[in-house]
């Protein structure tokens, strides 16, 4: 992705197509599969649960969608290492680094999101 949206509940949106992308141009071994199913209900999560937060009803209901948002990215992170670092596929290894980057870059918006909540 070139230009990142500003709005998070874009970019969460556009993290997770580049991610259902990814997983259908690699050449995954069936034994591997979990891990990359893994990743996928990870990296989907962020963005449903920043939508969902968005629709929240009350203030509260806005933090915990984002706090579980956040746990999502920090789990997407865990399992693009895992793949990265194991080569259990033959994956573009610099689109692999690309996508971990762009986890790393929502996971502080939205924590940073949620520490302002919290003042």
């Amino acid at each position: 992705m070139d230009e990142k949206p500003f709005d998070i509940k874009r970019r969460c949106y556009h993290y997770s197509k580049d991610i259902i992308l990814f997983i259908s141009q690699a050449h995954i071994e069936k034994i591997y599969f979990s891990i990359f199913d893994q990743l996928l209900r990870s990296s989907t999560s962020i963005g449903a649960n920043v939508v969902e937060g968005k629709s929240g009803s009350s203030r509260k209901d806005f933090k915990n969608f984002y706090t579980i948002a956040l746990k999502s990215a920090n789990e997407t992170k865990y399992w693009i290492c895992l793949i990265r670092d194991t080569g259990l596929s033959k994956v573009d290894k610099e689109k692999l680094d690309s996508l971990l980057k762009e986890a790393d870059e929502i996971s502080k918006i939205i924590a940073t999101i949620i520490i302002n909540l919290n003042k």
